[in-house]
């Protein structure tokens, strides 16, 4: 096959797009963030289900996240259920692969002269701080991939069956709507594998959900606010392929 058609090339991006941003959102997500003190507010402090001090500490992760949400939807629209079911299965099969050539190249001998590096004025194990960067526990790979696969089928179910109702009108509410759904069962997944099935901690079940309420409180959000995008991106697409083509792609998607 080649990428000769323009549904070809299109497919070919938004599916390099998301799995791209997916593998990313994995590696970056290692650092934790402070939503607040990066916007320039004082943290918030709050108490739920009896968890105190909570405020909006999310996965650097989140960054790519958008991207996804877009890409899953896009292609879920022209390009049909079947196609975001590979797409996803794909990704996690690469996601894996990833973290198998991580822990790799984890065991290999460090070179004497790169260990001990001086940056920025402090003196760093550049060994230990690779370890520590992407040698991820187990129990949180397991839990993000479960979680992912999970979220992108929950998603492409709601989008279609809401797509079923309303047919091509309201994009908003298929795709806002679907990514709300899929990201709550997102958000708790990843905790309740990750922190709670994992034996290494001890969290209640208060916690996973207090903490799962608020990373779901920014999804909703961010999700929300990246609505007027998704119709951008869906404007641009329709130019390139052409209103006929466009339309042929929706119609052969909705019918699975």
């Amino acid at each position: 096959m080649t990428f000769k058609t323009k549904e070809s090339r299109l497919l070919l991006v938004l599916g390099s797009f998301f799995v791209a941003n997916a593998i990313l959102s994995e590696f970056i997500g290692v650092k934790l963030f402070s939503v607040e003190e990066t916007l320039g507010f004082k943290k918030f402090d709050i108490n739920l289900f009896g968890v105190p001090h909570l405020s909006f500490v999310m996965s650097a992760g989140v960054l790519t996240w958008p991207i996804i949400f877009i890409m899953t939807d896009i292609i879920n629209e022209y390009f049909g259920v079947k196609q975001v079911r590979f797409l996803s299965i794909l990704t996690s099969i690469l996601i894996a692969f990833a973290f198998i050539v991580v822990w790799g190249s984890m065991h290999l001998s460090a070179a004497d002269f790169w260990v001990h590096q001086n940056i920025n004025g402090e003196d760093l194990n550049m060994n230990n701080a690779f370890a520590g960067i992407f040698g991820q526990g187990m129990w949180i790979i397991v839990g993000s991939i479960t979680a992912f696969i999970i979220g992108q089928m929950v998603d492409v179910v709601i989008f279609h069956r809401i797509k079923k109702i309303t047919g091509e009108k309201a994009l908003w509410l298929r795709a806002t709507g679907s990514t709300l759904v899929s990201q709550f069962v997102d958000s708790f997944v990843v905790i309740f594998i990750a922190f709670y099935v994992n034996p290494q901690y001890h969290y209640s079940w208060q916690q996973v959900f207090a903490i799962g309420l608020v990373g779901y409180t920014y999804k909703f959000i961010v999700a929300i606010l990246m609505t007027p995008i998704l119709y951008i991106v869906h404007r641009i697409i329709d130019g390139y392929l052409g209103k006929e083509l466009a339309h042929k792609l929706m119609d052969m998607a909705g019918r699975g």
